[in-house]
């Protein structure tokens, strides 16, 4: 196949497959999970066989057809992007395997509707990572949205409901309110949304404008959650737990804060935006999110919802690495991704493990459960320290990274940011790893043991990830330098 065929079927795979998956289901719910995982594994596949073309500096691309001139359907691979494709297609696998065993394992209602919107939601998310404009951008951005609904509605009773419409509500009125506000004032002074390594805007928009058309990409991109629009988020979490390790790991929020990397490197530019003082805001407001979110998570008593407010946290790590313009925080913001992504998908995973085997929810419940699931606590506790930073963890390669880049801008905001919300992480997440292995469990509790061996193997997966990219990221920061490099 040539490279150009391998996009398209990358983003065309998933649909076929969504197909295949229904039809199977009809049949059984053996070969339903059979035509999931292969559909997942050649993604992978698909996606991975790009990346030596991207490590040798290629650039494919293909163009499917113009709604009007100058504005089409484009698709380009370009470092962030095979980045977020890798990682998605990669864990997409991972998540399948667990999601059979906690579907199973909970008798979960609506199984085939469930496996094909998540084969729906990957292949927007295809399309989000390999999208070669803001057009392509926003319509990919608006399909994930859409075919995460009825994962988040999946229960279906009124309570799920309501919190899904709040889902669906934040995330469309911001991207229809400013997201395409921001597109189209783009394509009007820039008279393009192609993405062009170093922006399209230098010279063609100055102060205040600049800091006007950032806030209404930030904000209008309410995915990556950045504060006031994240309350999508914690209302997200009424979905079964494989879903929110798609929303908090895997597409959606990946999906947010890779669509402001991408608009910062490759629309405005940094050395554009380094020399607009109107865009020195977006600092302050990642900083805003990080602190406050951690302070909430600090008074969570549900597993969950505790998790959902650190990723709130967590993603703005992101931001804030992309907002300070240094080559070593682009990068560091680059691996958070990597980074967040193993250590989050890990937590939710060993949250819905619990839930599956002890119907426990709330974090005073965890008391000596270690003793119990030690497997499931175990890649929990590496999950949670990864979030903390704590080597040898994914975690601390990413936040060294950032913390490098702030160092290089001179940036203090930022290095105490670092400092206070690492801080803030060990105060809510170790008090969990002492109850869970050295409290004495409550007598009267029900007997059980682990999750099904599909959920805990694939926890275990995942928490290998954590602890192996400490030491194997070479080709993650080789990748990225690209984009840094392509800068200069």
């Amino acid at each position: 196949m040539t490279p150009e065929s391998t996009i398209l079927a990358a983003i065309c795979l998933p649909l076929a497959g969504a197909l295949a998956i229904g039809l199977a289901g009809r049949v059984s719910p053996n070969l339903r999970e059979f035509v999931t995982m292969a559909t997942a594994g050649c993604l992978a596949w698909l996606v991975w066989s790009l990346l030596p073309l991207l490590m040798a500096g290629g650039r494919p691309g293909v163009a499917v057809g113009e709604l009007m001139p100058g504005l089409g359907i484009a698709f380009e691979v370009e470092p962030l992007g095979m980045l977020f494709a890798a990682l998605a297609s990669g864990l997409w696998i991972v998540n399948s395997i667990y999601s059979i065993g906690y579907m199973r394992g909970n008798k979960e209602k609506n199984q085939t509707r469930f496996f094909v919107c998540f084969a729906l939601a990957l292949s927007a998310t295809m399309g989000v990572a390999f999208a070669g404009n803001l057009f392509t951008l926003f319509l990919f951005y608006e399909l994930l949205t859409l075919s995460t609904y009825p994962l988040v509605s999946h229960k279906g009773d009124a309570a799920t409901v309501r919190s899904a419409r709040v889902y669906l509500g934040v995330l469309l009125t911001t991207s229809i309110g400013l997201f395409l506000p921001a597109i189209i004032w783009t394509y009007t002074v820039a008279g393009t949304g192609d993405f062009v390594l170093g922006g399209v805007l230098a010279g063609k928009l100055g102060d205040p404008e600049v800091g006007l058309l950032l806030a209404l990409f930030v904000f209008g991109i309410g995915k990556a959650a950045v504060m006031p629009v994240h309350r999508w988020l914690p209302a997200a979490m009424v979905a079964p737990t494989p879903v929110s390790a798609l929303l908090h790991a895997v597409a959606v929020v990946k999906a947010g804060v890779f669509a402001i990397t991408k608009i910062i490197a490759y629309v405005f530019g940094i050395d554009f935006l380094f020399d607009s003082p109107s865009s020195g805001w977006l600092l302050y407001v990642a900083v805003f999110t990080i602190v406050t979110a951690s302070l909430v998570a600090l008074r969570q008593t549900n597993i969950k919802r505790l998790l959902a407010y650190s990723t709130i946290a967590q993603l703005s790590y992101v931001v804030m690495a992309a907002a300070i313009l240094k080559p070593m925080a682009e990068v560091g913001a680059a691996i958070h991704i990597v980074a967040h992504a193993f250590g989050k998908i890990t937590l939710f995973f060993a949250a819905g493990a619990i839930y599956v085997a002890s119907k426990k929810t709330e974090i005073y419940q965890l008391k000596g459960i270690g003793r119990r699931m030690p497997w499931t606590m175990a890649a929990f506790s590496i999950g949670a320290l990864s979030m903390i930073g704590v080597p040898p963890t994914a975690g601390f390669v990413s936040k060294w990274y950032i913390l490098a880049g702030a160092f290089e801008a001179n940036n203090l905001v930022a290095v105490f940011t670092i400092i206070a919300s690492t801080v803030l992480n060990a105060a809510y997440f170790l008090p969990i790893l002492y109850m869970a292995w050295f409290a004495r469990e409550e007598s009267g509790g029900a007997e059980h043991g682990e999750a099904p061996f599909a959920a805990v193997l694939a926890l275990t997966i995942t928490a290998l990830l954590t602890l192996a990219f400490f030491l194997f990221n070479g080709s993650v920061i080789e990748l990225e330098s690209q984009v840094v490099r392509g800068l200069d």
